[in-house]
């Protein structure tokens, strides 16, 4: 089979749309898997320690990290607390009336 020089031109414009398309695509695939929401904040490392007493529904949480951070408690079906900054060696105590204790995220 012989190919014109126009039948080469349409397959490599066709094989550049596919192209494009499946990049596209592909760069697209993150942004429908991701939540967006309060949930999806980072979790506080593991030097903010969490002391939960989940049926009093409370936590205390101290910032023993090296530098100051950026934290709030997420209550799962509930308020979350603010987001405030706490310095190293402070703690504070969260209640929370509904819900149940998620985790404590840098904000």
């Amino acid at each position: 089979m012989i190919h014109t020089k126009d039948d080469i031109r349409r397959t490599a414009v066709r094989t550049a749309l596919r192209t494009a398309v499946l990049v596209a695509a592909a760069a697209l695939v993150p942004l429908l898997v991701t939540p967006v929401s309060a949930h999806a904040a980072n979790t506080a490392p593991a030097c903010v320690k969490r002391d939960v007493v989940k049926h009093q529904k409370y936590v205390k949480v101290t910032n023993t990290c090296d530098q100051a951070m950026h934290l709030k408690v997420v209550i799962d079906r509930g308020p979350d607390s603010r987001c405030l900054t706490y310095q190293k060696g402070e703690q504070w105590e969260w209640n929370w009336g509904r819900g149940s204790y998620g985790k404590v995220v840098t904000c």
